[in-house]
């Protein structure tokens, strides 16, 4: 089984019951088999959006750091921020396909890497299929 490139979207599916799919636990069991790649900023956004749980007291710190301790013992391979990639090759593909730079790093890395993306968001979705990057339903 091949890998895939994994949105925070898909990995806060599994964190938040009421974002939870039989697709994105899915997704979950195929890391089992196979590894996921995430943008270096994968960890920032997965901590700002699970701060912002708690201080709407949809979840607790202790379900937090719960989830942080599952995360890090999936395969889930961070790639290096290399200098000038921001700039250069996510920011023009953001402007394009009319995303955040967020999710633009995403799909750049899913375009660089040959491999299918993992998101629930539907932006993403368009602008993946629009550029005939693969997806995988969350």
């Amino acid at each position: 089984m091949t890998g895939f490139v994994l949105d925070a979207s898909v990995a806060l599916a599994w964190c938040f019951d009421d974002e939870s799919t039989p697709a994105a636990w899915a997704l979950l069991e195929r890391l089992h088999h196979a590894p996921a790649h995430v943008p270096a900023l994968w960890a920032l956004e997965i901590g700002n959006i699970l701060l912002g749980a708690e201080k709407r007291r949809r979840i607790t710190q202790a379900r937090s750091v719960e989830f942080l301790g599952i995360l890090g013992a999936l395969d889930i391979r961070v790639d290096p921020d290399r200098p000038g990639r921001a700039f250069r090759d996510v920011l023009p593909l953001a402007r394009a396909q009319q995303l955040t730079t967020y999710d633009a790093s995403y799909l750049e890395l899913a375009m660089r890497l040959g491999l299918p993306l993992a998101t629930k968001d539907a932006a993403l979705v368009r602008a993946a299929a629009t550029l005939r990057v693969a997806t995988l339903g969350a």
